[in-house]
C-alpha cells in the first residue's frame, strides 16, 4: 500500500514519505529499546522491608493521607504485611479525625516487598499502605485510665477500608479490618 501511494505522488513526495517510514522504524526501534530498559531497571529494583523514613499511603477514612514510619513494632530489620508501625501523619484532609503532626500506630495492609504464603505462591502489592488503628494520644488515656495495661491494635480509627486486603491479616488476629475492606485477596 505505501508503495502504492508513492507512486501517486510527486517526487518530492516519495522522499517525504521515505522521511516518514524511517522515522517510524526508527521510533519503533527506540520503544524497544525503552522496554527493555523498564524490564532491565525493574528486575534490578530491590524491594525492602518497612522501615524508618518510609511513606506508607493510609487506606481508610480516618483523614490521613499520608505516613511516614518512625519505628517498626516488631523485628529489627523492620516491617511487613500485617505488623504494626509507629508512624507520623505528613498528610491529611482538612476535616478528618487524624490531623498532620500526629503520632499514630498502624498496621500494614499492602507491602511492596513479597511474602511467601503457605501454598508456595507469593503476594505482593505495588505500593506500600497502611490502616490506622489508633493515636499515641490513646495509648496514653488507656494507660491513666487503668483499664487496660497494654494497648491493643485491632480496632482501626476509620470506618472503611479502602482497596485489596491479604487474608493474612486473619492469622494478625485483625479481623475488623478484614470486615471492613472492600476485597480480600
Amino acid at each position: 500500500m505505501a508503495a502504492a501511494l508513492a507512486s501517486r505522488l510527486p517526487k518530492g513526495g516519495r522522499s517525504l514519505l521515505g522521511g516518514i517510514s524511517n522515522a517510524f522504524t526508527g521510533l519503533t526501534n527506540s520503544s524497544n529499546g525503552l522496554m527493555n530498559g523498564s524490564i532491565l531497571s525493574q528486575q534490578q529494583q530491590h524491594r525492602t522491608f518497612i522501615q524508618m523514613g518510609t511513606i506508607l499511603k493510609v487506606v481508610d477514612n480516618s483523614g490521613a493521607k499520608k505516613v511516614m514510619c518512625i519505628q517498626a513494632r516488631r523485628g529489627k530489620k523492620g516491617a511487613r504485611l500485617g505488623d504494626v508501625i509507629v508512624g507520623s501523619v505528613k498528610d491529611a484532609a482538612p476535616n478528618g479525625k487524624v490531623k498532620k503532626g500526629t503520632v499514630v500506630y498502624g498496621v500494614v495492609v499492602r507491602a511492596a516487598m513479597q511474602k511467601g504464603r503457605a501454598d508456595g505462591s507469593e503476594v505482593r502489592f505495588d505500593d506500600n499502605a497502611v490502616v490506622i488503628v489508633g493515636t499515641h494520644k490513646d495509648k496514653e488515656k488507656r494507660k491513666s485510665d487503668g483499664k487496660k495495661k497494654h494497648f491493643e491494635y485491632n480496632q482501626p480509627t476509620g470506618t472503611r477500608v479502602f482497596g485489596p486486603v491479604p487474608h493474612e491479616m486473619r492469622i494478625r488476629q485483625q479481623l475488623k479490618i478484614l470486615t471492613l475492606a472492600q476485597h480480600i485477596v
